[in-house]
């Protein structure tokens, strides 16, 4: 199977598996943390979650950390990468078990959403700087498979992280300051992990560098608009167009991640702990929409290239998301988890190839930290929308009809731009 070969050549470049590992640790503990906040803040018996507040959640723990995205863009292309590693996961460690003593205690619920939001914003630079080094620890020929590999290997790792604070949450202590720990135990072990590679092995190259952190933040404007100069020229188009495209995906993405917490909160059971188990059942057949992405997209992307696959994904998206959510029962919206896990994931797998086949090492760092603002302002924008939209019970016929009008729209515009 020219897949597993494949798998098996890459897994051979040494430091291409210590990154793995590292990947896998570190979003294994972001799955955890993440699961962990969204129990805490969604599906506690004392709070009537609505979708407004799941929509100020979201803002508050997304909006004010993509104003971070540039400047960890401007300082990875900096700094090494393997010291970000070791020391943002020795921060995130730090700061989940504040999270956990702030759950304990009775203090305001803006304390615990800024120790929320300094974890979530130490990510930015570490999910970036894992994406800007792959290039650095496989060859070209192999980057597509390297995209397909490492990212949903980390995806699917922050799934098994979820399902393992579902676990813990269900079965072992009804305690969310608990799976708080758990993760900050991760990330202990991520941080550890990062000292298996060498200091310098990661980049960015020392004549891309540029020395002196006060002088990099003092021009971060000028270089995140060379960033987009550098996107926007013609040898770049493709990117940009798989940028957009997978920005309105997200969005797509985030406003039925909306609509099935309020499903499992409110429509499909009549206790905490069965709507918790049902999400959890929905994330894990996400789970493996992600892993097929993993094996279908390689063999897509080379037949049909990246840009058409990305208008496969979104076409295939638009059909089923609209005959599986209309009926709002809970058996054919996990078929839409499922369907939703392999586009998303197959569509982000091409865009991240195209991205990093484009973009100079100089500029990765810049132009990876502003596709994760899009991705972030993206999510925000369609909880909000859902907010709107949604009714107590997240039944929403208007909602899902817009999700299938825009990912058919996403699909006909990069169809149009793959045959000019």
């Amino acid at each position: 199977m020219s897949v597993a070969r494949d798998l098996r050549v890459l897994l051979r470049f040494g430091n291409f598996r210590r990154l793995l590992v590292l990947r896998l640790l570190s979003q294994g503990a972001d799955g955890v943390y993440q699961v962990a906040l969204a129990t805490y803040v969604v599906f506690s018996p004392e709070k009537q979650t609505s979708a407004a507040a799941i929509a100020s959640a979201m803002a508050v723990l997304l909006l004010p950390y993509s104003l971070v995205g540039p400047f960890a863009g401007v300082l990875l292309d900096r700094w090494k990468r393997r010291q970000v590693f070791l020391y943002g996961s020795l921060l995130r460690a730090l700061l989940a078990t504040a999270t956990a003593v702030l759950m304990l205690s009775p203090v305001p619920d803006w304390l615990f959403y800024v120790s929320a939001l300094c974890v979530t914003a130490v990510n930015r630079f570490v999910l970036s700087g894992l994406s800007a080094a792959l290039p650095r620890v496989v060859d070209e020929e192999r980057l597509v498979m390297a995209n397909s590999l490492s990212p949903t290997a980390g995806t699917l790792a922050a799934t098994v992280g979820g399902g393992l604070a579902f676990a813990v949450r269900l079965l072992v202590s009804d305690s969310d300051a608990a799976v708080v720990l758990l993760g900050a135990a991760l990330y202990l072990c991520a941080a550890l992990a990062s000292l298996r590679m060498p200091r310098d092995v990661l980049g960015p190259d020392r004549e891309s560098a540029r020395p002196g952190v006060r002088t990099s933040l003092a021009g971060t404007a000028r270089d995140l608009v060379a960033g987009v100069r550098h996107l926007a020229t013609p040898a770049r188009r493709e990117a940009a167009w798989a940028l957009g495209a997978m920005t309105l995906m997200r969005f797509c993405y985030g406003a039925l991640l909306v609509m099935l917490l309020m499903l499992c909160r409110y429509a499909y059971s009549t206790t905490t702990n069965d709507g918790l188990a049902l999400l959890g059942l929905a994330l894990g057949i996400s789970g493996a929409g992600f892993f097929t992405a993993a094996v279908l997209t390689p063999w897509a992307a080379r037949r049909l290239g990246p840009g058409r696959w990305i208008v496969v994904c979104a076409g295939i998206a638009a059909v089923l998301e609209l005959a599986l959510g209309l009926p709002f029962a809970a058996a054919p919206m996990l078929a839409a988890a499922f369907v939703l896990g392999l586009t998303t994931q197959g569509a982000k797998i091409a865009t991240d190839t195209v991205v990093q086949a484009s973009v100079d090492d100089g500029f990765r760092g810049r132009v990876f930290s502003l596709y994760d603002v899009l991705f972030n302002v993206a999510f925000v924008g369609a909880a909000g929308v859902a907010a709107l939209i949604l009714p107590p019970d997240g039944r929403s016929v208007p909602l899902v009809v817009t999700v299938a009008v825009i990912y058919g729209a996403v699909a006909v515009a990069m169809a149009r731009f793959e045959r000019r």
